[in-house]
Order: structure tokens, then sequence, then C-alpha cells
């Protein structure tokens, strides 16, 4: 039978004899074309003399899908009141080599896994590997960003820990030119999200063989936010340079004990503007920003620092310099992007 030996390689050319390898085409929304690029990808595998299976489909097949369909083997699913189960029996007794999962944010009602995602768990841990896809607001940590851009609720998930185990994500990117303004802030939440994962991947790796990294290999960025900074030019520039870079950003306020209920206030709209755009953001306590805002980048990866620059300078910057200029000596080895201010945090 093809793909029983266990010690035959695996979908990337490697001996494979214990755990399968995951493969996810992530969409930022639906419609984006991620079940054709995987149904496509499967019929080339396939062409290449690869033993691939279809465990399961979408409820409604798309008509363009049905070609590619036509020359796969499907593993028809079990229906659960009107919930398609994937058979995990009969696809261990056949052993692919390769399994194809359409949908992996699927609950399994009154099935051996609650959930979809852990039937790949299982196939994997048999050594069969998997080839699923998703949408971004399916993703645990994701859902609630995404609900908040598209005001649709989404019920079914998988946990982040699942997707971070990927050997590979693949964005299937569409054009957003013209296209609703959320949808090009989905997008980049995905690119995010997927260099994240990469990420986390490659600092596994890294972990697991005992390999101290040279250098940063992922660009992380970090904005400084203040009550006077001019958040929406740092935050429009931070976000297009993540999406050239496609990588994250992250974001963070030193609340000083003398700081005004006024700065208070002022904060919450600016840290809320930065969680919409996509950043990670954290609210340090500290009577030393400078220091608070070193000591997290280099705990963090950060490769550019974005910070805000006031344009009057006064007796005590002329004496000791000004926090920029001291930001910029103790943050040796990571850029810094000045955006100048006026007192009132607006351009002048």
């Amino acid at each position: 039978m093809p793909g029983s030996d266990p010690t035959q390689p695996d979908a990337t050319g490697s001996d494979s004899t214990t755990r399968g390898r995951l493969k996810v085409f992530l969409g930022y929304a639906s419609g984006v074309g991620k079940s054709f690029r995987m149904f496509d990808e499967a019929r080339r595998r396939k062409e290449r003399g690869q033993d691939v299976v279809v465990g399961a489909l979408q409820p409604d097949v798309p008509q363009e899908l049905k070609p590619l369909l036509s020359a796969l083997e499907i593993v028809p699913t079990i229906d659960v009141e009107g919930v398609p189960i994937i058979d995990v029996p009969a696809i261990l007794r056949r052993h692919p080599q390769v399994c194809l999962v359409d949908g992996l944010a699927y609950d399994n009602p009154w099935s051996r896994n609650p959930y979809r995602w852990q039937d790949v768990e299982e196939l994997m841990a048999h050594g069969i590997n998997v080839v699923g896809s998703v949408n971004l607001q399916h993703i645990a940590d994701q859902r609630e960003a995404v609900e908040k851009l598209t005001g649709r609720p989404v019920k079914e998930t998988i946990p982040r820990e699942f997707l971070n185990k990927a050997d590979e994500i693949v964005v299937v990117d569409a054009p957003t030119e013209g296209a609703p303004p959320e949808l090009s802030a989905l997008r980049e939440m995905a690119l995010v999200l997927t260099a994240d994962v990469i990420d986390s991947g490659l600092q596994r790796y890294l972990q697991a063989h005992d390999i101290e990294p040279v250098s940063q290999a992922q660009e992380r960025f970090l904005i400084c936010l203040t009550p006077r900074t001019n958040t929406d030019r740092m935050i429009a520039s931070a976000r297009q340079s993540a999406a050239r870079f496609h990588c994250d950003v992250l974001a963070i306020y030193v609340r000083q004990p003398k700081s005004s209920e006024q700065d208070h206030a002022e904060m919450e709209e600016k840290l809320a503007q930065a969680r919409a755009a996509g950043a990670r953001v954290d609210v340090l306590e500290s009577d030393d920003p400078i220091e608070s805002i070193v000591q997290y980048a280099r705990s963090h990866g950060v490769t550019q620092i974005f910070v805000g620059h006031s344009m009057k300078k006064d007796w005590r910057a002329r004496l000791w310099g000004t926090s920029v200029s001291r930001l910029i000596r103790a943050a040796a080895g990571m850029d810094v992007r000045v955006f100048p201010h006026s007192a009132k945090g607006k351009m002048p």
C-alpha cells in the first residue's frame, strides 16, 4: 500500500519515522482562494508521485474546485447531525503520505476528539503529513480583533499553540486595492501572525539544537507611546514598514508616578488606537522610561524603535542632552526612528 512504510520520505523529502509534518494555508478573509491553492498543491504532489488523500472538505464545494478534486482520492467524512467529522480510523488504516483537511476550525460533537485540530494531531502522531486551511478569524487569539473589525461573531477556533506547531505556513494573498479598509487591516494582521509563527519555530529549533542566535533574523518594531507623541504618524509608519518586512509591531507606554489623570485618559485612547492597528500593547511602571524602553526592547528582540521628540528644547536638554539622545546611545544595535511633535502632541 502506498505510504504504509513509515520510513518513506515525507512531503519535504526528509525521512519521517515518527511525527508527520503540518502545512497551513492561512486566509485573512473568506474567498481569497486558500482552498484552491491547497488542492492545487495536492494535485502537484500527486503528480510527483506522493500518496495523497482528502480527509475533509467544506460543506459547499465551489465549482472551480471540482476539477481538482476529481483527480484526488477522498476519504468520506462521517455525518453527525449535519456536522462533517473526519474518519480518523479510516485514514489511519489507509495511512497515506499526505492528508488534506479543508477547514481546521471545526468542533466534533460526539467524536473521539472534541475538535478537528485534535484529529490532525492524531494523524500526525501516526506519521501522516497534513496540509490544512484556516481563516484568520478562526485563530483563537485573533478572534476578538477580527470581530471588532468585521462586526461578525466567530464561534469555532483553533488554539494559537496548535498553529505554532506548523512546519510551514502560507498566507494566501489577494489584491486589496479598492477593497474596504478592514480587508487591508486583516491582511496586515495575517502577515504579522505568520511572521510570529515562523519566528517562534526558529526560536524552538535554535533552543532544541542548543544554537546561540548570532543576530536577530526577524525584524520587530516597537512604538513608544506618551501623552504627547504623534500616535497617528508613528503607527501608520510602523504598519507600513511591518507590511513590507512581514514582521510584528509592539507598543509600550511607560507610566511614571508623576503622570496626571489627564495623561492617563489620553493614553487610554492612544493604547486603544495601537491595539486596533494590530500592535501588541504593554504598559510598564518606571521612574526611568529610557531604561525601561531599552530593557523591554532587548528582551523582545526589537530591531527598530519608534519614538516621539519635542521640537522645543529647554535648559535641561541643552545641559544634559535630550531623552531621545540618551535613548539612541542606550539602544546600541537597534535603529531609533524619531518623529517630531509639538508641545501639545501635534505636528508643528
